[in-house]
């Protein structure tokens, strides 16, 4: 492991696979933490022991709860949201393993993991029958060895966040949706601009309507909106695009005139596309106009958009149409 990185604990090497966002977050005790882990072996073949994509759900645990395995607490707490890494650990941390796999096992069968211990305690239990019911694990409770984990460290769920933790979430969800819109992963990133839109709204409920606060993230959510918007247009979903769009313009009817980033103006650039694609071109044109004449004179708008550029443009919206209309699309 040419790149890994100790983290200041006896026994521990850390790799990271992928990078994660934003800093790193500040579990307190009692918080909540959702990962995906692979358990492996450090033979040649890198044999796999669990895998919780596998079993098809992730694992939770809380902090400070006294977690069987203490050392996933001193991983986690290393990464940040979204990373994935690799940690080495040796034998010193890895001896109660078996028992957590086993219980995993257990739960992930549809099994009470306490059966086996209904009358003594779950070490008592195992030296009594000598097996943990798993031969993999068996040989593991004999022969202790170091492991490696791959964990990754999946976001929280937006509802179970604080005040202060949805606001730094957000600029997180967003630009993790607009990572993923360059990728051309528009679902995904459709779903991190929801995330962002609804802890912003939770937040928006307890502030008075109007009011500078208030405004403040009726801007921020304006903006995800007309992200979320442009993860539509990509998915062809244009009605639902027209509809976020008109009741931003709708709530803002200044948005015309004072287009700025979040107040409507990027909205105009999205309807459009969305008014050709639903058989409306005349309004097309019109939006095109608008939006042409805001970006050339407006601060902070988007990219301005030459005449050429918006001529072109109105020509493939009328060709669209033309043609819709000549097949008998309409």
């Amino acid at each position: 492991m040419d790149a890994a990185l100790l983290l200041n604990v006896e026994g521990i090497k850390k790799t990271i696979l992928h990078g994660g966002t934003g800093e790193l977050p500040n579990f307190i005790t009692g918080a909540r933490v959702t990962f995906h882990f692979r358990t492996l072996k450090c033979d040649d073949e890198r044999t796999v022991i669990d895998d919780s994509k596998q079993v098809g759900h992730p694992m939770h645990i809380i902090i400070g709860n006294m977690f069987k395995l203490e050392v996933w607490e001193i991983l986690l707490t290393s990464m940040r949201f979204s990373e994935v890494a690799e940690f080495w650990c040796d034998t010193i941390h890895t001896g109660v393993y078996p028992i957590l796999s086993r219980s995993l096992r257990q739960m992930a069968e549809g099994k009470d993991p306490t059966e086996w211990h209904v009358h003594t305690c779950g070490l008592a239990n195992m030296f009594a029958y000598h097996t943990l019911g798993y031969e993999d694990l068996d040989e593991l409770q004999k022969e202790p060895q170091p492991l490696i984990f791959v964990i990754e460290l999946l976001q929280r769920e937006t509802w179970n966040l604080s005040k202060d933790e949805k606001m730094q979430a957000v600029p997180i969800l967003h630009g993790e949706g607009n990572r993923l819109f360059k990728l051309g992963r528009y679902e995904e990133a459709s779903t991190k601009y929801q995330e962002a839109i609804v802890c912003l709204r939770n937040l928006q409920i307890k502030e008075k309507p109007w009011e500078v606060q208030w405004l403040k993230l009726e801007k921020m959510i304006n903006t995800l909106i007309l992200n979320y918007c442009q993860c539509l247009l990509k998915k062809e979903e244009y009605y639902e695009v027209l509809e976020h769009t008109s009741d931003i313009l709708r709530h803002h009817p200044g948005g015309w005139r004072e287009a700025g980033p979040g107040l409507g103006g990027e909205g105009v650039q999205s309807r459009p596309g969305a008014q050709s694609h639903v058989h409306r071109p005349r309004v097309a044109s019109s939006d095109s106009v608008r939006a042409s004449k805001l970006a050339s004179t407006q601060q902070g708008f988007p990219k301005p958009i030459t005449i050429s550029q918006m001529m072109d443009e109105l020509c493939l919206l009328w060709e669209v149409f033309y043609f819709k209309v000549h097949w008998g699309k309409i």
